[in-house]
């Protein structure tokens, strides 16, 4: 490992785009200038935002500045885990194939389909009558 100032992970979860600062310390995780309780108050998506550290046995050995924007509250959340997944790869290689098994260095692919002419959205068309 080489000593740095911090480690860069970008994230990115259907719009939303997610940058990463892992500072080694066992600070707080700021996103957006809100400590992460008051960022994302449902304990669901802050257990997916941890998700990355709990599983590489570093909880309590980094603190993050994270900057994320676009999207929804999943949306950012995801990014946010992805980001995170990203940094620690960038920290230590051995950790890649514990992260890819648990499917955390995969950027979801699934975005808003566009909506169609003549449809009501995507694929949604007006009911059909008869007479």
């Amino acid at each position: 490992m080489n000593e740095r100032a911090y480690y860069y992970g970008t994230g990115r979860r259907k719009t939303a785009v997610a940058r990463v600062r892992l500072y080694p310390g066992a600070g707080p995780l700021v996103v957006n200038g809100k400590p992460l309780d008051e960022a994302f108050p449902q304990d669901k998506m802050r257990r997916a935002i941890l998700q990355p550290l709990i599983v590489a046995n570093a909880l309590d050995k980094y603190n993050a500045s994270i900057k994320v924007c676009g999207g929804g509250v999943s949306g950012q959340a995801g990014a946010i885990r992805h980001g995170i997944a990203r940094a620690l790869v960038e920290v230590d290689q051995g950790l890649k194939p514990l992260l890819r098994t648990y499917d955390l260095l995969t950027r979801d692919p699934r975005v808003k389909e566009r909506k169609k002419y003549g449809l009501v959205r995507a694929r949604k068309a007006k009911q059909y009558t008869k007479r």
